[in-house]
């Protein structure tokens, strides 16, 4: 999967949405939609923690650079 977009940031200090913003940082929380090469199984997260959550990996480190939740 690869990031698509970046719809916003979250200031974690005021939880105010900080919109525009071209990366994200470490420990950075945002609200992102990716790509994926084919279809994947998913659910919302509320619905179910295992097939509602996401880890990203670099392909070329094999390092975790993300994780999140589907909404």
């Amino acid at each position: 999967a690869m990031v698509k977009e970046i719809q916003y940031k979250v200031d974690v200090n005021t939880l105010h949405r900080i919109e525009g913003v071209g990366e994200i940082g470490m420990n950075d929380i945002a609200r992102i939609s990716i790509r994926t090469a084919q279809p994947i199984f998913k659910d919302a997260y509320r619905r179910n923690r295992q097939t509602g959550s996401i880890i990203l990996i670099d392909p070329n480190t094999n390092e975790t650079v993300g994780a999140g939740m589907i909404i």
